[in-house]
C-alpha cells in the first residue's frame, strides 16, 4: 500500500523559516522522481520543487526559486523541503507526491491526476 506521509508545516512570521518532510512507502523510493506541490484555498494546485531519484537533478517554480530547497534522502525513503525567506502568498497546505520521471511528476503532479496523495501539511505565513 503506498503511503506518503507530510509533516514539518506550522505558522511562521514572514521572513522565517520552515523545514518540511515527506515519507514514502509502498513504492519503490529510490528509484522515484518526487516533489512537493501546494494548493492555496481558491487556487490551482501548483509544482513546488521537484527532484530526480538520483536527486541529481532539480526543479522550482519561479517564485521560490533561491529560498527553497529540495533534497532527498533515499536510505531513509525521505524527502525535505528547506524553505527560507518565506512570504504570505507561500501559504498553503504542502503535498508531496511521486512519479517514474520528473516529467510526468510535474504534469500529472499539477494535474491532479496522480492517484495517491498523502493529507498534507498546512503552512502558514502571516505578515
Amino acid at each position: 500500500q503506498v503511503r506518503l506521509v507530510e509533516s514539518g508545516g506550522g505558522s511562521v512570521q514572514a521572513g522565517g523559516s520552515l523545514r518540511l518532510s515527506c515519507e514514502g512507502s509502498g513504492f519503490t523510493f529510490s528509484r522515484s522522481a518526487m516533489g512537493w506541490f501546494r494548493q492555496a484555498p481558491g487556487k490551482k494546485r501548483e509544482a513546488v520543487a521537484l527532484i530526480t531519484y538520483s536527486g541529481y537533478d532539480t526543479f522550482y517554480t519561479e517564485s521560490v526559486k533561491g529560498r527553497f530547497t529540495v533534497s532527498r534522502d533515499n536510505a531513509k525513503n525521505t524527502l525535505h523541503l528547506q524553505m527560507n525567506t518565506l512570504k504570505p502568498e507561500d501559504t498553503a497546505v504542502y503535498y508531496c507526491n511521486f512519479a517514474p520521471d520528473m516529467g510526468s511528476l510535474l504534469v500529472d503532479g499539477t494535474a491532479g491526476t496522480l492517484e495517491v496523495w498523502g493529507q498534507g501539511t498546512q503552512v502558514t505565513v502571516f505578515s
